[in-house]
C-alpha cells in the first residue's frame, strides 16, 4: 500500500504540536452521520487504520478502531520463506507480541498485513503452497490473529506464479482454520485495474474466500490532479461493481465487502492531497451505501508536521496539512 519505506516505519516519532491556527479545527469536518438510508443497507461503517506492528504512536487508539491492520509482514530475503515484520524484526518478536497485546486490550481485533510496497511478499519467495501456509500461519500465530491482509502491489501484481501459490496456500489455511482474509489492491478513479481483477478471479477459481476487497484509494498518477475525495468515490463506485461480477455478490453484499484505505494528507504523487474535508465526505459516502471499512494509511501519520518541515512530499511521520493529532481517524471513524 504504501510508497514509503519501511526502515522509515521503524523510526516512527512525535513530529510536533499544532501551530494553533484556525484550521486545526479540522477534526470537527466530520459530523455524526445520520442513520443510514443506504442502498447498500448497512448501518454502520468500521474504521480499521494501518498501524505500525514494531513501534506505538500516540494516535494508534484515536478513532476507536474496530481492527487494527498490523504493517507489515514480508519475507527475511528475497531466498527465504521465514517471515518477518518489515523484514528486520523476527515474526515472534517480544516486543511485537508486547505491542500487539496492548493494541488488542483495546477490544479491538488485529489483522496481519502482508506484503505492502517494500520488501518481498512471502508467496514470491516460498517455495511450495505447503512452505507458504506455514509461514502465513507463523506470523498469524505469532499475534493471535485470526484475520490476514494481503497487500499485493508492485511486482506481485504481476507475477502469475506468486499469485496462484498464494491462492493455494490460502486455501489450504482456511480449510484447516478459521482465517478472515482481505485482498487490498490498487486502484484507479475507474476501478480496479485488469491485473487486480485477475487476482481476484484467481482467488474465486481456487476457492478462497474473501470477507473484503480493500481499495488503496492513493496515488493514481500525475494526471489525476483532482479532488481526491470525488476519486476515492468513483473508484469505490467501480470498484463495487466489479467485486460484484467476478465474485458473484448483489450489491448491498459487494458493498458490505468492500473497504476503503485512504492516504491522508499529501500523497506520494504530486498534487494529491487527502483533506480532512475528504475524509468527512468519504465517511458519509461509506454509510450512505453501506461499504464494509474505511481504513487510512495511516495512523502514525495522522499529526501535524513540525512547525517549517516541507510538505511538498509525502512524509512518514505526518500527514502534510493543518490538523489536530488525530483529527483524521475521528473524520474517518465518524
Amino acid at each position: 500500500m504504501v510508497r514509503l519505506t519501511w526502515p522509515a516505519l521503524l523510526t516512527v516519532v512525535c513530529a510536533a504540536c499544532s501551530t494553533g491556527t484556525a484550521a486545526d479545527t479540522g477534526q470537527d469536518a466530520a459530523p455524526r452521520a445520520a442513520p443510514s438510508r443506504s442502498t447498500g443497507g448497512a448501518a454502520t461503517t468500521a474504521f480499521a487504520p494501518y498501524v505500525s506492528a514494531t513501534t506505538a504512536a500516540p494516535t494508534d487508539s484515536a478513532g476507536a478502531p474496530s481492527t487494527y491492520n498490523l504493517a507489515f509482514v514480508v519475507a527475511a530475503d528475497a531466498d527465504s520463506c521465514t517471515p518477518t515484520w518489515g523484514g528486520t524484526a523476527a515474526y515472534d518478536s517480544a516486543a511485537v507480541k508486547s505491542r500487539t497485546a496492548a493494541l488488542a486490550a483495546s477490544g479491538a481485533d488485529l489483522r496481519v498485513s502482508f506484503g505492502g510496497a517494500a520488501g518481498t511478499e512471502l508467496a514470491l519467495a516460498c517455495g511450495s503452497a505447503d512452505k507458504l501456509a506455514a509461514a502465513y500461519a507463523k506470523a498469524l500465530d505469532a499475534v493471535g490473529a485470526t484475520k490476514a491482509d494481503f497487500d499485493i502491489e508492485g511486482g506481485a501484481l504481476t507475477d502469475t506464479a506468486s499469485v496462484a501459490l498464494r491462492d493455494k496456500a490460502l486455501a489450504t489455511l482456511q480449510r484447516s482454520r478459521d482465517l478472515d482474509i482481505t485482498y487490498t489492491l490498487p486502484v484507479m478513479p475507474d476501478g480496479l485495474e485488469k491485473t487486480a481483477t485477475a487476482i481476484l478471479s484467481d482467488a474465486a477459481e481456487q476457492g478462497v474466500e474473501l470477507s473484503a476487497v480493500n481499495i488503496m484509494a492513493m496515488n493514481y498518477s500525475t494526471s489525476d490532479d483532482g479532488d481526491m475525495g470525488d476519486y476515492a468515490r468513483q473508484a469505490a463506485r467501480a470498484a463495487h461493481d466489479q467485486i460484484s461480477g467476478i465474485l458473484g455478490l448483489p450489491s448491498a453484499q459487494a458493498w458490505k465487502s468492500l473497504h476503503i484505505t485512504a492516504m491522508i494528507g499529501v500523497n506520494d504523487v504530486a498534487a494529491e492531497t487527502f483533506t480532512l474535508a475528504d475524509a468527512a465526505e468519504l465517511r458519509r459516502f461509506a454509510r450512505r451505501e453501506g461499504v464494509g471499512a474505511l481504513s487510512m494509511w495511516a495512523a502514525f501519520r495522522d499529526r501535524p508536521c513540525a512547525a517549517g518541515a516541507s510538505t511538498a512530499k509525502a512524509s512518514d511521520t505526518c500527514s502534510g496539512v493543518e490538523q489536530k493529532a488525530g483529527a483524521f481517524a475521528k473524520a474517518l471513524a465518524g
